[in-house]
C-alpha cells in the first residue's frame, strides 16, 4: 500500500469513527455522541450492526499494520461495548459514554505517530481536495 492508499485508508478510519461516536452533538450542554447509540436501539439487529462497523474500522487498523498488543485492545474495546451494549437501554448509554471507535482511533494514531509521523500528521484536508465525481 503506497503512502496515497495509506492516508485515504486512515481518513477512512477517522471519519467512520467520528461519524459512530461523535458526530452529534448536543447543544448547550456540548455532549457528543453518534450514530452508535441510536444504531443500538434497534432491538436484536442494532448491536450487531455497530459491531459490524466497529469491526471494519479494526480491519482497516490492520491493513495499516497495527501491532497485535495494540489490535488486542481495539478488539476489547469493541468487545467490551458490544458485550455491555446487549443490555437494553443501559449498553446504549453506555455506548454514549465508552466510544470505542474514538478509543480504537486513539490507539491507531499513536502508533502512526511512531511509525510514520508523515502520515499520521495529515489532515483530512487532502481528501477535500480530491475532486469527486457525480454520476
Amino acid at each position: 500500500m503506497n503512502t496515497a492508499e495509506r492516508l485515504a485508508t486512515l481518513n477512512r478510519i477517522r471519519k467512520l469513527s467520528r461519524l459512530m461516536d461523535t458526530s452529534i452533538r448536543i447543544p448547550v450542554i456540548g455532549f457528543r455522541f453518534g450514530l452508535d447509540p441510536i444504531i443500538g436501539l434497534i432491538p436484536g439487529a442494532g448491536d450487531l450492526i455497530s459491531t459490524g462497523f466497529s469491526a471494519y474500522i479494526i480491519y482497516l487498523a490492520t491493513r495499516l499494520g497495527i501491532p497485535r498488543q495494540d489490535l488486542k485492545q481495539m478488539i476489547f474495546n469493541v468487545a467490551l461495548e458490544t458485550a455491555v451494549g446487549a443490555v437494553p437501554f443501559v449498553g446504549d448509554l453506555f455506548d454514549a459514554f465508552y466510544k470505542s471507535n474514538i478509543r480504537n482511533l486513539a490507539i491507531l494514531e499513536k502508533h502512526l505517530v511512531v511509525v510514520e509521523p508523515e502520515i499520521s500528521e495529515q489532515t483530512e484536508v487532502s481528501e477535500v481536495a480530491t475532486p469527486v465525481s457525480v454520476s
